[in-house]
């Protein structure tokens, strides 16, 4: 990954972010809060994939953002697009390289429970991998071994819950099940989530934490909540419910995190 290492820090042109944030479903608008963006698009950095899912841009955006130095990643590829987990493996990789050590993740999720309805917040706190997939399949050495105890820093989870306090936004905590995708899961799929332990479902985010401890960046993820799940209220699921519903949820995380930022909550 030299050759997008040395291309994304050379378009950086001295910005050194130590965060970096994955925008999924809802979120998208947040890069229009950057100040003095730098965009390149995933095209143009070797070994970045591709997104075809609508609503995910496919773009780096860097700069600052509540007066914070942040790269944004507006859009990511999913394991359902191309059958390969590790898709996000370059994109990772990278961001370790060029010396990015926090890394934020955000997805569109459907709630298991129903406390929790479309346009909730959660912080993940935990995950359940159901894919039967691994990012790290066929990693030749034995740091394919990645312990995930504590996959989910608890010092950036105590700084998105500060936020919210201080916002006075309601955060929702729990466990997030990766599906694979790219269909909806069934009402039966639904009830063994819950007799395991998930709150929410969705087909993102976990190959992501896998890969960033892989390389060693501490890793916070939340999820906005745009439904609830196959057979909780009679009705079929879509995609279009999920980009109708995801700005709402969108909204009131991006006030959390543009707090967290703004007081130097991820600092240190």
């Amino acid at each position: 990954m030299k050759d997008a290492i040395d291309r994304l820090v050379e378009r950086l042109d001295g910005l050194v972010p130590s965060a970096a944030l994955v925008l999924g479903s809802g979120l998208g608008g947040l890069v229009d809060e950057v100040k003095d963006a730098i965009r390149i698009p995933y095209a143009e950095l070797p070994g970045f994939p591709q997104s075809g899912v609508t609503g995910h841009a496919g773009a780096v955006v860097a700069g600052h953002f509540a007066g914070k130095p942040v790269l944004m990643l507006a859009g990511r590829a999913h394991y359902y697009e191309h059958g390969n987990a590790a898709a996000m493996r370059p994109v990772i990789e990278t961001l370790a390289g060029i010396g990015v050590t926090k890394l934020l993740l955000t997805n569109a999720a459907g709630s298991v429970d129903p406390d929790m309805p479309p346009g909730s917040v959660m912080l993940i706190d935990d995950h359940i991998n159901f894919s039967g997939s691994n990012p790290l399949f066929g990693e030749p050495t034995d740091r394919r071994f990645v312990g995930l105890t504590e996959a989910y820093d608890a010092g950036m989870r105590a700084a998105i819950e500060r936020a919210a306090k201080s916002t006075g936004t309601v955060l929702h905590k729990g466990v997030y099940m990766w599906f694979s995708g790219p269909s909806f899961e069934t009402p039966a799929e639904i009830r063994m989530a819950r007799i395991m332990g998930a709150n929410a479902v969705g087909m993102s985010t976990v190959p992501e934490v896998i890969l960033a401890r892989f390389f060693g960046l501490r890793v916070a993820a939340c999820s906005v909540i745009t439904n609830l799940a196959a057979g909780m209220t009679g009705a079929e699921l879509s995609h279009t419910e999920t980009k109708d519903m995801a700005p709402i949820g969108g909204a009131k995380l991006a006030t959390v995190l543009k707090k967290m930022f703004q007081d130097g909550l991820l600092d240190g």
